[in-house]
């Protein structure tokens, strides 16, 4: 009884999931208008929100049985799981958003690089003063992202054979396959041959860190490696399949209301990011600043090396078009985030001044969405 209570998330997507299908029609946007289909949108994205809290509960207790940074990496592949998985739906489903993919990846990286990198800095920096990382496995992290993120939202609004911001078929494959090849060389990196630098330097005072394991899984019960594996996929299942669903409603709202296009990626960002932000924020708290970097830098990163890939291949095998290139708003932001979070993770000591100016830039970033004529 007391693991169908742990697990009524899932059940929940399920039964949600069944629902939709047998009422599809009745509830369809079309046919409910604006104000009446906020209400489903909105039970679509609580339900999946609760979803992703459980896939996060299994993952982080995969992390604890595991160690970092193989708990780390679940948690990160399966929220760019998630992320994939709305994305393709809105481009099967034939809605006409190139944009949507570019949006997508652009709010995560916004919301992680500033928003969620300047939350745990402040919200350690307050509590520990000045806190200390693994400067080798931020480095790691940032040495693969900035080259994969410039060429793979910036480069193709200034590529001649492809200028609106779409990729030439050549430029297509060459970025899907460099990002595969250097994204699987970190994670040899990460995982065998210096996992060691993402972990947390031993010189941390222990009596400052949380090692409760109850306190710092919000008291939740471990058990076997098969058992959270299985529970992991069961509350991916829904969500994935419920995605389809959540786009289209996402859809018809920003069409009828005329919202800013940026705004549905920013949506889906949000919804994918929530559990895991709240994991790395609860890790900074607990000083302990590894984990939340290897969560942030690690979302980032996985963003840019897999969904990238992922969204070129569905592309071509959908025949759907999809625009990567960031219009010029865009472009400065992504290049001052990257190049703020460069001065961030120059030293191996962060502390709560560095976090407000990330949470500046994430606002500006949020005003730009309603501001920007890109």
């Amino acid at each position: 009884m007391d693991t169908l209570k742990q697990e009524i998330a899932t059940v929940a997507g399920f039964i949600t999931l069944i629902l939709f299908m047998i009422f599809g029609d009745m509830l369809a946007p079309e046919a409910l208008g604006l104000e009446l289909s906020i209400l489903p949108l909105g039970i679509l994205f609580f339900v999946m929100l609760w979803g992703a809290f459980s896939v996060v509960r299994h993952a982080e207790s995969l992390a604890t049985i595991l160690g970092e940074p193989y708990g780390t990496l679940i948690l990160t592949l399966s929220v760019i799981g998630i992320e994939v998985a709305v994305i393709a739906a809105v481009m099967i489903s034939g809605a006409d958003q190139p944009t949507l993919a570019r949006d997508t990846m652009f709010s995560v990286l916004m919301i992680v690089l500033n928003g969620l990198v300047g939350l745990c800095l402040i919200m350690g920096g307050l509590r520990h003063r000045n806190q200390v990382y693994n400067l080798q496995g931020a480095n790691a992290y940032l040495a693969v992202l900035l080259p994969l993120a410039i060429l793979g939202l910036v480069l193709p609004s200034y590529s001649p054979s492809a200028p609106t911001g779409e990729l030439s078929p050549l430029q297509a494959g060459y970025l899907t396959a460099l990002a595969i090849i250097l994204y699987l060389i970190f994670l040899a990196v990460q995982t065998i041959t210096h996992s060691d630098i993402f972990q947390q330097p031993k010189e941390v005072d222990q009596d400052s860190v949380q090692t409760d394991d109850a306190s710092h899984h919000h008291q939740f019960v471990i058990k076997t490696i098969p058992f959270h594996t299985i529970g992991l996929l069961a509350s991916l299942l829904p969500i994935v399949l419920l995605s389809k669903m959540l786009a289209t409603y996402v859809n018809f709202g920003i069409a009828t209301s005329g919202a800013p296009l940026a705004l549905g990626g920013f949506l889906v960002a949000a919804l994918i990011l929530t559990p895991e932000a709240l994991s790395a924020i609860q890790a900074a708290r607990d000083n302990q600043l590894q984990r939340s970097v290897n969560i942030a830098l690690g979302s980032a990163l996985a963003t840019i090396g897999l969904t990238i890939p992922a969204v070129l291949i569905i592309s071509w095998v959908s025949g759907e078009r999809i625009v990567l290139g960031l219009g010029t708003t865009d472009t400065v932001l992504l290049t001052l985030t990257l190049a703020v979070s460069l001065v961030t993770f120059i030293s191996q000591r962060t502390n709560f001044l560095l976090g407000a100016v990330h949470l500046a830039l994430f606002a500006t970033y949020v005003v730009m969405i309603f501001d920007s004529v890109d």
